[in-house]
């Protein structure tokens, strides 16, 4: 088969965030700019002559078209087998089962995870390493200086692969293998969870709602839930992933999913709802008139793991991005287990995860995972959260209010300013920044500045070095407050506020969370001048 060289040269704009490149999907449409993206990944990683690559993605607009792109690059790099999801699609969490299964190279998965889809919205890209998650930073640093160098790709001329029939075909010596993409992930699932305590508990009438928001997880919900669970048809709902996500937005918050949520606050709700992204790797949890928090749901599981007969030993170590809630740094404690704050972005779970120092993991934005796989997995969490609801035979608000009870309630709230100017959004961080060294002992309204200042991270594993992670101030009494610029929106800037408040008085544990967090949001607004800054008169998204 006859290799084409083609001639091109650098393009602005391909340096990888947290989980991969991101772009507009027209930008990725233009000419060269996947081939030089795909290309330098190759090289970044060192070639992929007689490797073994995963490759997959959630299935939204021009999925597939890169997908054909990716394997006729891979062919004439040399790759040896290419590995991927019958009709282009992976979810996250399944491709890094794949990866760690088949003891592959690597993987490619193309998503924008949370992000919307179609011709005028966002695609992404992102390379994992040979254990199953993104990257390191040591890795994306190589990819992107080679984006900078790179004069000419590798590609070969041939008719597309069919993506849709399992089994094997050849393009050029490089062998395709078709697989179902759910099959290997289920059986996973069946080795870590309770199947048998979560059938019987249906079949008594417990009744679910999960939303797959038109995404990835739609096939892999209802074939656990409703095909391996026994769930009544039709308790999957928005099951049929499409190329724009059902023209939503698919990320499960209470802003996004609001259709979920007004059946969970509504008359005659469901005892259990949840919803995935696009990906497959973020959850929402909520029961009848009870939303958990991202940062709840991580220290509830984290608390009651053991009752699911994968975690039936315990946990060796939990950890959390900092920007989460301390919630499951108190549940840590109590079981005399480590507790590990680290940057935000999942590949740095991966050393903790590999060295064996953590069982679970979780962020702020709604990623909640364990040592399964080494990416965050949303069906799995759910599937965690109906096995212990099985085994306590206690319903979600009963689970929170009995977690709060023991160990204090973190009121916690997370501010998105979305597509701010860029300018300006780093005109903020920057005026923030200079104020660090002199806010302690300020006071803003009732709270005082207990100490302020630019988290790093130093690897206890590895040894690296992570600096400018997120802005923090932390007042006296256990209050915080947290800014960080997100690296997963690809126009303008998202400015993140993360706004948090430790109560432990029995009284007090029961506030709707804005109350409670009122003099902490005033202060943030007083504090880094938000309003004016960003033009806004309030966050577009909070959650």
């Amino acid at each position: 088969m006859d290799i084409q060289i083609k001639e091109t040269r650098p393009i602005d704009g391909q340096k990888p965030g947290t989980s991969g490149l991101r772009k507009k999907t027209r930008t990725f449409m233009e000419p060269h700019f996947l081939e030089n993206y795909v290309q330098a990944t190759f090289d970044g990683i060192g070639g992929i002559a007689g490797k073994t690559l995963i490759l997959g993605g959630d299935g939204r607009f021009f999925n597939a078209q890169a997908i054909q792109v990716i394997l006729r690059m891979a062919c004439a790099n040399g790759a040896a087998r290419m590995v991927v999801g019958q009709n282009g699609v992976l979810s996250t969490p399944a491709a890094s089962n794949l990866i760690r299964q088949r003891g592959a190279d690597g993987g490619l998965i193309l998503s924008a995870s949370h992000n919307p889809g179609g011709i005028d919205a966002d695609f992404g890209l992102k390379y994992n390493g040979p254990n199953g998650g993104p990257a390191s930073e040591g890795v994306t640093d190589k990819i992107f200086e080679r984006t900078k160098s790179i004069d000419s790709y590798k590609i070969v001329e041939t008719q597309d692969a069919d993506l849709s029939t399992l089994g094997e075909s050849k393009m050029g010596d490089m062998v395709i293998e078709i697989v179902d993409p759910v099959t290997d992930y289920a059986a996973l699932m069946e080795t870590l969870i309770d199947f048998d305590a979560i059938r019987k508990m249906i079949a008594g009438g417990f009744r679910i709602r999960f939303d797959a928001m038109h995404a990835v997880t739609g096939p892999y919900a209802k074939e656990i839930l409703e095909n391996r669970l026994g769930a009544p048809e039709g308790s999957v709902v928005n099951g049929v992933p499409s190329e724009d996500f059902g023209g939503g937005h698919p990320d499960p918050n209470p802003i996004w999913a609001k259709e979920l949520m007004d059946v969970m606050y509504g008359d005659n709700a469901p005892d259990f709802g949840a919803a995935s992204d696009g990906d497959g790797d973020r959850n929402m949890i909520v029961g009848p008139n009870s939303y958990v928090t991202p940062s709840d749901s991580l220290a509830l599981l984290a608390s009651k793991a053991h009752l699911a007969p994968g975690y039936s030993k315990g946990l060796a170590g939990v950890a959390r991005s900092m920007p989460t809630s301390g919630a499951v740094d108190l549940v840590a404690k109590a079981q005399g287990i480590e507790c590990f704050e680290t940057p935000t972005g999942w590949k740095f779970f991966g050393n903790l995860l590999d060295a064996g120092r953590v069982t679970l993991c979780g962020e702020e934005s709604a990623g909640t995972g364990s040592d399964h796989v080494r990416e965050k997995d949303g069906l799995w969490a759910v599937l965690l959260w109906l096995n212990i609801l099985a085994a306590s035979g206690k319903s979600v608000a009963d689970l929170m209010g009995e977690m709060w009870g023991e160990f204090g309630r973190c009121y916690y709230s997370r501010h998105d300013y979305e597509d701010v100017d860029a300018a300006a959004a780093n005109g903020l961080m920057d005026a923030l920044r200079g104020q660090l060294d002199d806010l302690k002992g300020q006071s803003f309204g009732p709270l005082t500045v207990q100490m302020a200042d630019e988290f790093a991270y130093d690897d206890p594993i590895d040894g690296s070095h992570s600096a400018r992670q997120g802005l923090r101030i932390l007042f006296e009494g256990g209050s915080r407050i947290v800014f960080r610029l997100s690296g997963t929106g690809t126009v303008g800037a998202t400015i993140r506020v993360y706004l948090e408040r430790l109560e432990t008085d029995p009284a007090l544990l029961t506030l709707e969370p804005a109350a409670a967090l009122a003099d902490i949001i005033a202060a943030a607004d007083q504090i880094a001048g938000l309003k004016q800054r960003t033009g806004r008169d309030g966050p577009d998204v909070i959650t």
